[in-house]
């Protein structure tokens, strides 16, 4: 089991306490996925960032949904491999 996380080195010089907000989903529960491939589309302080599968394997869980928000280190979603 591997987590989805948003890169850290994109909240490097954001201040602490800001969130992330989820725009879009490009994958779904049950989806099998490459490594390296988009998964998702965040904005953190009016930048788009795209959020990469770490690993290949099947995505099992959606942890946070569309248009919610999200702190560093937060789990997006879940692939086991």
């Amino acid at each position: 089991m591997t987590d989805i996380v948003m890169d850290d080195a994109v909240w490097a010089d954001v201040e602490e306490g800001t969130e992330a907000l989820l725009q879009e989903w490009q994958v779904a529960e049950g989806d099998s996925v490459d490594a390296g491939q988009i998964v998702a589309v965040a904005e953190l302080v009016k930048t788009t960032h795209e959020i990469l599968a770490p690993c290949s394997g099947k995505v099992t869980a959606l942890k946070v949904a569309v248009d919610d928000t999200f702190g560093r280190g937060a789990v997006l979603a879940v692939i086991e491999g």
